[in-house]
């Protein structure tokens, strides 16, 4: 299953209270083939614009599905999800 995984460009933010790593990490620590798609500045909501599109909110991480279906919860929660593996079931309620 290969996703794309929208987050900050702040790629240097690698510690466990940031939304993007904690995901991020949870992708590469369960296998979860992915893509990397950094969505404009950190820290301006203005390049927000396809998070908001997509997702209806502001906030970052987001993963995108194949079949353009979004999945986008707090991220500690999507963490879990990706780590007890049911992130394909994520897919089928999006």
């Amino acid at each position: 299953m290969a996703v794309k995984l929208h987050r900050c460009s702040g790629m240097w933010a690698k510690f466990g209270g940031h939304p993007c790593w904690r995901v991020q990490k949870a992708l590469d620590e369960s296998g979860v083939d992915y893509e990397l798609v950094q969505e404009g500045s950190s820290f301006k909501s203005s390049s927000r614009g396809r998070t908001i599109e997509k997702t209806g909110q502001k906030k970052f991480p987001w993963i995108e599905f194949d079949d353009g279906s979004v999945y986008r919860e707090e991220s500690k929660d999507m963490a879990e999800t990706i780590r007890a593996g049911k992130l394909e079931e994520k897919r089928a309620a999006a």
